[in-house]
């Protein structure tokens, strides 16, 4: 099939054009596959989640006053150490939970540092 000469300079135009924008959109614009969206989501979902949860946990941390995790808990000075105390005492572990949920557990020694200094 023989294409026109002057047609040649508007489909390298279009061919320029398309992937000029997919380049911009997906750098500068925060377009996204798929695959990284749903990504995105289920990591977001997860926070949102922990965060609903975090009252729970601080509500069996302040139960289990009486034992001395929480004085544990208060003298730990890195983050991840408050983490693995709330883990270990299990106050981010919920009915029905086999395991301790580390962003509850992260989400919860953070909220229970701030209680600590605030």
């Amino acid at each position: 099939m023989q294409v026109p000469s002057w047609l040649k300079p508007g489909i390298w135009g279009a061919v320029i054009g398309a992937i000029a924008m997919v380049t911009v959109g997906f750098s500068q614009f925060g377009w996204k596959t798929g695959s990284a969206a749903e990504s995105l989501a289920q990591e977001r979902a997860g926070v949102a989640v922990a965060s609903a949860l975090v009252p729970f946990c601080i509500a069996k941390a302040q139960q289990a006053s009486a034992s001395n995790g929480l004085a544990k808990f208060q003298a730990a000075q890195s983050s991840w150490s408050r983490t693995e105390i709330v883990r270990t005492a299990g106050w981010a572990t919920l009915d029905g939970m086999a395991s301790p949920d580390s962003t509850l557990a992260r989400a919860c020694s953070d909220r229970l540092g701030s209680l600590k200094t605030g």
